[in-house]
């Protein structure tokens, strides 16, 4: 074979190659179908005004406890009910959480009991724990606060909750909401933890329970 006769057959399989590795428009629209346009959610300052009912099986409860000062226990609780009213009217936002007590979950059998006790919960007298706010003011660009009065064990405590309003999914009917809140509490103030440390933790200046919540809500009815 001459020299000029391989130049040619090289330039030929270079044309081949570039043809067949070439993508092909047609084919990858039949073997790769085109997928929707992804849902976006639209992040706001808050949702749309309305009553809106919490949705229990996607709102989590979560909490960070103390232990002896420089320990921390964390759990959760798993039944967690109320509505949420947003209103262009700020002082007019409400909110009303109901948390079961018993829902508690710390991971651990024996210790989920000795909190669902007298010592603490005391579930069987005080079988829920509450929060009600009504009113609320920005504090930065992404998010606001309320003073709300929580009530654990029978003891009422006026507890600022700061939240933020992750989105909404307008294209869901009905429309769905989210929020993350935090707040922090001492225990000792409503009259838990007696036997636990209740000297030391009494005596901090700072809250010994970091509390987040995580909620999904269902727009009930538009606002009045």
């Amino acid at each position: 074979m001459t020299f000029k006769k391989l130049l040619n057959l090289i330039g030929i399989g270079a044309v081949l190659f570039a043809i067949c590795a070439a993508p092909s428009t047609n084919g990858a629209a039949a073997d790769h179908p085109a997928k929707p346009a992804e849902k976006r959610v639209e992040v706001q300052g808050l949702p749309a005004p309305g009553t809106y009912g919490i949705d229990p099986d996607h709102t989590f409860a979560y909490f960070g406890a103390r232990h002896h000062v420089v320990g921390l226990v964390r759990g959760r609780f798993d039944k967690v009910t109320g509505t949420i009213t947003v209103s262009q009217d700020l002082p007019a936002c409400v909110v009303d959480i109901t948390i079961d007590t018993s829902s508690i979950s710390t991971q651990n059998t024996e210790r989920d009991e000795d909190l669902r006790g007298p010592a603490y919960f005391d579930v069987n007298k005080f079988p829920t724990m509450t929060y009600q706010a009504r009113g609320i003011r920005r504090v930065s660009r992404s998010s606001w606060t309320m003073d709300g009065s929580l009530t654990i064990h029978g003891v009422t405590k006026v507890v600022p909750l700061t939240f933020a309003f992750n989105g909404s999914f307008a294209d869901i009917k009905p429309a769905r909401v989210a929020f993350h809140g935090s707040a922090a509490v001492k225990r000792a103030e409503f009259g838990m933890g007696a036997r636990d440390n209740l000297k030391e933790l009494g005596g901090l200046l700072s809250p010994d329970v970091e509390i987040q919540i995580d909620v999904e809500a269902d727009a009930k009815s538009p606002a009045q």
